[in-house]
């Protein structure tokens, strides 16, 4: 099964423009962003805290047998951990409380959109596909909102401080544990290129996936006739393995980035001893520092590593966004009329089009029906009537059930034979009323007789002047 070419567009890692239109999401709850960013930032100022007691505690507290300065540095490193864990589970609970109530509105308005849209989109896309949309790929969206625009501040934010307190401590020392920098960010660059082609394939077979079991599902009557489970259930495990193959190789590549990028942190700690080492027989670094400058290195190489994930959830919310917002740009071809009908009440129980004229798509192409008229009428009986002997004759009326929507009909004003093709693509035009506003009203019609004159059938295009149809309700 061939992919539906929207599925393998990849786009870009970053769109300005994707990313201004997600963040209009952020405005109804812009106090909780911003709360949740001044959260973010006391987390990461707590960092600092912890290496730096423990430098208190290495050069002075111990040398001069301080027990009580010695206390005071352990019982403030204890209070920095219990006021980072409880700044971090704000943080956690606020930011996923943004991308749930983000993923609600995007789900609310997507199910508002698609019910708004015209048939034929849903004939040239399959309803496994726009599963997809709604629930995978607005999923990647709360991924989006809950681990990745709001805490990249926070790595941001922790890279910056560590950076300036280790700089602060000792440059030079600072600038041999930065000499794996270079590594580092060649192994990430590798590691996005490798992982973000993985995830398209991942995101493609998905959508092969749904597009297939609801297909098979919904079919599944045709599918038992013909005798055709062994071939679907192939197909099937086709489709499937390569969904997990891709997976297995997303997998692989997580698990070669990590290791390599614990190997470059051990590389920068190996560094700190061998050059801080020397310093201090050199009576020119004290323990304290190389004992701080040991944490802020791990300390420092870890938001880095998540900075690589969130890359790779920025990228897959890229391509989840652009297709979203592919489904939200797209226009309804029937608009309901601005100023529509009021109808009188009670009313009289019918209506009356004339002059009405639809067309296959695209227009110009296939048969169609101009300047044709038919009146119905609604019934309130249990039982539709029996349709009209002329049903499909000009001026003749029919009785229309409420009952049972398949016993509508509809009259042609110069009849005519031939079979209507299916599915046709209906344009009723707006008319004017008794009381000079804007009518507009819709049918349903069923196959039309095939009684009258052969005539009445030819290919058409839209006329250049559309006479408006009058509607007497």
């Amino acid at each position: 099964m061939s992919a539906h070419p929207e599925e393998e567009a990849l786009g870009k890692a970053y769109d300005s423009r994707l990313i201004r239109r997600l963040l209009h999401y952020l405005r109804p709850y812009r106090g909780r962003v911003v709360l949740a960013v001044a959260l973010l930032t006391g987390v990461a100022a707590l960092e600092l805290v912890g290496p730096y007691l423990t430098k208190v505690a290495l050069d002075r507290a111990i040398p001069e047998r301080d027990a009580g300065l010695l206390g005071t540095l352990a019982a403030l490193y204890l209070a920095t951990l219990l006021a980072g864990l409880l700044l971090e589970y704000g943080q956690t609970v606020l930011t996923t409380w943004l991308g749930q109530r983000i993923q609600d509105d995007l789900r609310q308005e997507l199910f508002t959109h698609l019910q708004r849209l015209s048939l034929r989109y849903f004939d040239k896309n399959p309803v496994g596909r726009l599963m997809t949309r709604v629930i995978n790929d607005v999923e990647v969206l709360n991924e989006l909102f809950t681990s990745g625009v709001v805490t990249v501040f926070g790595d941001v934010f922790t890279l910056v401080f560590i950076l300036s307190a280790m700089l602060l401590l000792n440059w030079k020392l600072a600038l041999v544990t930065f000499l794996v920098l270079p590594l580092v960010w060649a192994a990430a660059f590798v590691f996005r290129r490798l992982i973000r082609e993985a995830y398209r394939e991942i995101r493609v077979r998905l959508a092969r996936i749904n597009a297939y079991l609801q297909e098979h599902l919904s079919g599944m009557r045709v599918v038992q006739l013909f005798g055709r489970e062994p071939q679907a259930y192939e197909r099937f495990e086709r489709i499937n393995r390569d969904h997990l193959d891709v997976h297995l190789k997303s997998i692989t590549y997580y698990a070669l980035f990590f290791p390599v990028i614990e190997v470059l942190t051990a590389t920068a700690l190996a560094l700190i001893l061998w050059y801080g080492g020397g310093e201090v027989l050199r009576a020119e670094l004290s323990i304290g520092v190389i004992a701080a400058f040991l944490q802020y290195a791990r300390r420092f190489f870890r938001p880095i590593q998540d900075l690589s994930e969130k890359y790779n959830i920025l990228q897959g919310a890229m391509a989840s966004s652009e297709r979203i917002f592919q489904l939200l740009d797209t226009e309804p071809e029937i608009r309901d009329d601005a100023r529509p009908l009021h109808l009188p009440v009670p009313g009289r129980g019918e209506i009356e089009f004339r002059e009405v004229w639809f067309s296959y798509a695209p227009p110009g192409v296939g048969f169609g029906i101009q300047d044709s008229g038919f009146r119905g009428t609604s019934t309130a009986g249990p039982h539709p009537p029996a349709p009209s002997p002329n049903a499909g004759r000009g001026g003749e009326r029919q009785e229309v059930s409420r009952e049972s929507p398949l016993s509508q009909t509809w009259e042609r004003g110069s009849g005519g034979e031939g079979a209507v093709p299916p599915n046709p693509e209906s344009r009723i035009l707006a008319g004017t009323g008794a009381a000079g506003r804007t009518s507009r009203a819709g049918f349903c019609a069923a196959s039309p007789s095939s009684r009258g004159r052969a005539s009445a059938w030819r290919s058409w295009g839209p006329p250049a002047q559309a006479r408006a149809p009058s509607s007497r309700c």
